[in-house]
């Protein structure tokens, strides 16, 4: 019970980290706008609150000495795992307070960039959020008031983190994997599955036979690099004729 009770929370924590790097991304860009910054502000919150539950559950499920060696082999797997999404949630605060800085909405510094993203991020915030719509409540100052929150947050997470070492000492190198590496993405999982939502994946192309058109396609382009090179000898050729009859 305990253990999918931990793999339920984790995966929840680990769907709205996704769903906040989503948003990240589209911060400085011309889809940048009030609504994303407060998206983005409630997507963190709750991100931070799944990390202490996780924190918490992992914690005094790894610190209990009557536990098999067995279960403990799985929660040690499962914090890597918890820890990992946690240094990847630091990397995208601190990302998102440096392009906050310099792409400020209210006193704008420096033009929006185009990045070719278009349309609305709701979407992907109101799945985090684990609502069917998002109700927008913030000021119109929230694109700096939120920094400050965000730089002590970071802060907080960091000495979090460090915390985290100090009272579970897991060396990762010495946990092993359970699915070879991409696994997940080759799953047929369903989103429905899902409360909280994810970021759908392309699934991958089925690779052409061998033999087949990229034999064929690899061949026409050499016959194409000789019929170059030709044509730039014969004008370089002509040129040449050309410059010496002038002379």
């Amino acid at each position: 019970m305990g253990k999918d009770e931990c793999k339920t929370m984790l995966d929840a924590l680990n769907k709205v980290t996704a769903c906040y790097r989503h948003l990240v991304i589209a911060l400085g860009s011309t889809s940048d706008s009030q609504n994303l910054r407060e998206e983005l502000k409630r997507t963190r919150k709750k991100a931070q609150e799944l990390a202490v539950a996780n924190r918490t559950k992992l914690t005094s499920l790894l610190k209990d000495k009557t536990i098999s060696k067995e279960d403990r082999t799985e929660y040690e797997r499962l914090w890597v795992l918890f820890s990992s999404s946690m240094e990847l949630l630091e990397v995208d605060m601190k990302r998102s307070l440096e392009i906050g800085q310099d792409f400020p909405l209210k006193v704008p510094t420096r033009h929006l960039i185009q990045t070719g993203m278009t349309g609305s991020t709701t979407t992907v915030a109101a799945r985090a959020m684990s609502v069917q719509n998002m109700k927008y409540e913030a000021d119109s100052n929230i694109d700096t008031a939120d920094l400050r929150d965000l730089q002590s947050e970071i802060s907080q997470m960091t000495q979090m983190m460090e915390e985290m070492e100090m009272k579970v000492q897991v060396a990762p190198w010495a946990v092993e994997a359970k699915q070879e590496a991409g696994a997940e993405l080759k799953s047929n999982m369903s989103v429905g599955n899902s409360s909280v939502g994810v970021i759908s994946i392309c699934e991958e192309e089925p690779k052409e036979e061998e033999g087949g058109g990229g034999n064929r396609d690899a061949g026409f382009a050499s016959i194409c690099a000789v019929l170059v090179f030709f044509v730039i000898v014969t004008v370089a050729v002509v040129l040449g004729y050309l410059v010496i009859n002038m002379s």
